[in-house]
């Protein structure tokens, strides 16, 4: 079984990864977005986001998803850090998944955007991953992950 970090952690991924050409989707598989839309039951459900999909489709059944993964296709495209943080700020409490081109060294951003879940291309790297996300002990601004600034904690 694949492995991934959850919340600080290395876990087995439960979920069965996305198959955009699928007709029908198996029991714990993530669904890309046009396949999530058109299930007549969302609830514990997993959906993976593109970018350019957005989340405003996904924001009447926020309470009903087990799982979000956004999608990072090549490492300069930043979208899903806005589409982390914009789940987040809607109510979203479930897993957040980063998956596909990001680096050990944006995982601490990521973070702070809300994700509390990645999936990294190469399971060999996930202890050194790991560690990337205590890369900071403090920060001043505001975040997903900490709503005050610094000078309204002191």
């Amino acid at each position: 079984m694949p492995k991934l970090i959850r919340d600080a952690q290395i876990v087995e991924d439960v979920w069965l990864p996305v198959e955009v050409e699928a007709e029908s989707l198996k029991a714990g598989q993530i669904a890309s977005l046009s396949q999530w839309l058109i299930l007549s039951s969302k609830v514990d459900t997993a959906v993976q986001l593109e970018p350019g999909e957005g989340t405003a489709q996904l924001l009447e059944n926020l309470q009903d998803l087990a799982l979000v993964a956004i999608s990072f296709p090549v490492l300069t495209d930043g979208r899903g850090f806005t589409y982390a943080r914009e789940l987040r700020e809607a109510g979203y409490t479930g897993e957040l998944r980063a998956v596909g081109g990001f680096v050990r060294d944006q995982m601490h951003y990521l973070m702070r955007c809300g994700f509390n879940a990645f999936q990294l291309s190469a399971e060999d790297k996930l202890q050194a991953a790991l560690s990337s996300l205590e890369d900071f002990s403090e920060h001043y601004q505001a975040a997903a992950d900490q709503p005050q600034p610094l000078f309204r904690r002191r």
